[in-house]
């Protein structure tokens, strides 16, 4: 019954999530696609910020969270957890993996929105939503559900925030941009875990209802001998 109800309650996670996701994915597409009035603030207030210094550390978790920083990070997540004997973890970490990258690049590429004029990093039309931060929340909240310690969340809670600011910070994305892509993560990790959690659940009820209708077998050692009769 417990993990049912994590189950539900990731799923009820999940929809918000994705709810929250379309209605920012609507106010873009109703304003042309075009920076938001939050979007120029926020862009302005990190050029006046740059320095330096925060550019080079607003590098590292760019770097970090990249195609191949991201590749590497979970091929030994997925080993791990699969030399814990937790194949199920491993396998939701993966289809969740593939999932929001999936759903994030084809989105991204479909509304080619421009990224900031002062972008350091990327220049490439494909700025909604934000894949470094989709990626960084999905990993964070597929091992919160999985291991359920608040030092895990509270980790992961400040990777993603960093992620943000670093792609906002070196102009790679819009405010809304990161903020879509941490909704995309949040609500691809909760929806995978839910839907697996809820099908190994059933699973195992289904098993254990079988179990209990085989009839028992009788065991040979314990068989009464067979008293034959005198010739």
């Amino acid at each position: 019954m417990a993990d049912v109800a994590r189950g539900t309650t990731a799923l009820v996670w999940g929809v918000a999530a994705t709810l929250a996701f379309v209605a920012l994915r609507a106010v873009v597409a109703i304003g042309g696609h075009e920076p938001l009035p939050i979007d120029h603030e926020w862009n302005d207030l990190m050029g006046a910020l740059t320095s330096d210094v925060w550019i080079v550390v607003a590098w590292v978790p760019a770097i970090v969270g990249g195609t191949i920083g991201m590749i590497v990070i979970d091929a030994v997540l997925i080993v791990w957890l699969l030399w814990r004997r937790r194949r199920w973890d491993a396998a939701t970490l993966a289809i969740a993996m593939v999932a929001v990258v999936a759903i994030g690049a084809t989105m991204a590429a479909v509304i080619g929105r421009t990224r900031p004029e002062d972008s350091l990093a990327e220049s490439v039309a494909t700025s909604f939503p934000s894949g470094h931060t989709a990626v960084a929340t999905t990993v964070v909240v597929i091992l919160g559900l999985i291991f359920r310690r608040w030092y895990v969340w509270t980790l992961g809670a400040v990777w993603v925030l960093t992620m943000m600011w670093s792609r906002t910070y070196l102009h790679a994305h819009w405010l809304s941009d990161v903020v879509a892509g941490m909704l995309e993560g949040v609500a691809v990790a909760t929806v995978v875990w839910a839907c697996i959690a809820l099908w190994r659940t059933r699973r195992a009820a289904r098993a254990s209802a079988e179990t209990s209708e085989d009839p028992p077998r009788a065991d040979p050692s314990r068989a009464e001998p067979i008293e034959r009769s005198a010739p």
